[in-house]
């Protein structure tokens, strides 16, 4: 794995990797994809978190989504994954719901950097200023669905975000809230598609796993800057 590494991070940038811990919250259609790119990179610890069980929906865009691991855990999975992939990589899985109950054990660790994949709004949110008040880098994946053009996914400022509900729900609250701090995203500037059953929950195989890959370069090349600045 390192040799096609090295002319790109060098020695020295692979020897910091293999100290870093990186905290990723949701191994869906982003996730699944950044944890597996952050794997590859050489990180030393990834700390994983979903309580979701893999389902039939997710065959069109998850990572771990196969016929053969329907109905297992999803972080069971990854973690597998990863382990057969990059063995000196520890793994941490959390099996749970991020919520008010669970999250002091998931910060209970030396995180190096955030990436946050998941949907729910509220804990969303906690994330991120979890993240900000313990001053901890992180990135954020805005919504990804009802969307065909990886091509439009990239990584801008939260405030610099438009046409994209969870984007918009984001800035309101953090508006509100009086929190001026930077918060980079990973964001698809194409359009949300409006189709016939719009009540329905839609999404390719192209953008959700784009998201995830921008937002684990932008991880691995930010913690390089310790090294490359």
């Amino acid at each position: 794995m390192k040799e096609r590494l090295i002319p790109l991070y060098t020695e020295a940038g692979l020897d910091l990797l293999a100290t870093k811990t990186v905290l990723v919250f949701g191994c869906g259609g982003v996730g699944s994809f950044a944890i597996e790119a952050l794997a590859r990179s050489g990180i030393g610890r990834l700390i994983i978190v979903d309580k979701d069980r893999v389902e039939k929906t997710n065959l069109n865009r998850q990572l771990i989504a196969l016929h053969s691991t329907l109905g297992r855990l999803k972080v069971e999975v990854m973690k597998e994954r990863i382990k057969d992939i990059h063995p000196q990589c520890e793994v941490i899985a959390y099996p749970i719901f991020y919520d008010h109950s669970t999250k002091a054990v998931v910060w209970n660790h030396d995180i190096d950097f955030v990436f946050d994949a998941i949907d729910t709004m509220t804990f969303k949110i906690d994330i991120i200023k979890e993240a900000l008040s313990r001053n901890i880098p992180f990135i954020t994946s805005c919504g990804q669905g009802k969307r065909l053009e990886p091509e439009k996914v990239t990584v801008i400022d939260l405030a610099k975000t438009h046409t994209d509900p969870v984007a918009k729900a984001l800035r309101l609250h953090f508006r509100k809230a009086q929190i001026k701090a930077s918060i980079p995203c990973v964001f698809s500037e194409e359009i949300p598609l409006k189709k016939q059953h719009e009540k329905l929950i839609s999404s390719s195989p192209f953008v959700p796993p784009m998201a995830g890959l921008v937002g684990a370069s932008y991880i691995i090349r930010t913690l390089l800057k310790e090294v490359h600045p």
